[in-house]
């Protein structure tokens, strides 16, 4: 598929999509957002495709949303804008393979929705995080959401109604982001990482993140109840009846994916 504002590139099982708005900021739009939820669905479907990393072109990784896409427009327009604008979140959630953000400059307002939805994010060690939209009269609502799932209430409230900028240092402290790694390194560190979860039974992960997300919000008894349904179904299929061969004969997997 032809995009205009995300760039989409395949190699070696790994998917990458780079939001690519740079002279923006890469600040979302309805068009991105339309297509960056496409790419998603695109690449899920692909069978060649493993892992999925989220980038940024150019100065930033990502600066929120545009504001121009807010202004004059009614209440019903605004909300049709948001919800496509904030539904990455829960496309990130739905689809099977793992979402690594890989995030360089500056993370804000829509930006650090996009990192605290992915499965993992890992960050430059000069980058800046903020639920900023408190500021310029607005509140980060979409991204408090899956904010608050990764650092907590206390701390979630308190950059959303202070609006202050965090480091990557203090992002790893509060659970923010996996890892906080040198400029230079950050596509290389991305790509190991990539490259690690890609060789892994693609099966196991997939059901594995599904399961996660269908249980991580449920109260105890039931989520137990869906991961032992979940984890049976996963033991008897073709690769989970490998991995276990190949672990006893001590030899590698062959991956079937079925």
């Amino acid at each position: 598929m032809n995009y205009k504002t995300i760039i989409v590139g395949r190699k070696n099982h790994i998917a990458t999509v780079s939001l690519n708005r740079p002279e923006k900021l890469n600040t979302f739009t309805e068009e991105l957002s339309r297509e960056l939820n496409d790419a998603l669905i695109e690449l899920d479907n692909d069978i060649e495709t493993r892992v999925i990393v989220i980038n940024g072109s150019g100065k930033v990784f990502c600066a929120g949303i545009d504001l121009n896409a807010l202004r004059r427009k009614t209440p019903l327009e605004i909300y049709h804008a948001v919800t496509l604008m904030e539904k990455m979140t829960l496309t990130i959630a739905e689809i099977r393979k793992p979402v690594i953000a890989s995030v360089h400059k500056v993370a804000v307002a829509n930006g650090i929705g996009v990192v605290a939805s992915a499965d993992l994010a890992i960050a430059a060690d000069d980058t800046k995080f903020g639920a900023t939209a408190v500021k310029v009269g607005l509140f980060c609502m979409g991204p408090a959401i899956p904010l608050a799932r990764c650092v907590g209430r206390k701390k979630a409230l308190e950059m959303l109604l202070t609006g202050d900028l965090i480091d990557s240092a203090e992002a790893l402290r509060i659970g923010l982001i996996n890892k906080v790694v040198p400029v230079e390194d950050l596509e290389e560190e991305t790509l190991r990482i990539a490259e690690r979860l890609a060789s892994l039974s693609p099966l196991a992960v997939q059901m594995g993140k599904r399961a996660f997300y269908k249980t991580v919000d449920l109260d105890y008894r039931s989520a137990f109840e869906i991961a032992n349904c979940d984890f049976s179904l996963l033991v008897n299929t073709e690769d989970g009846q490998e991995g276990i061969e190949a672990f006893l004969e001590k030899r590698e997997a062959d991956w079937k994916l079925k």
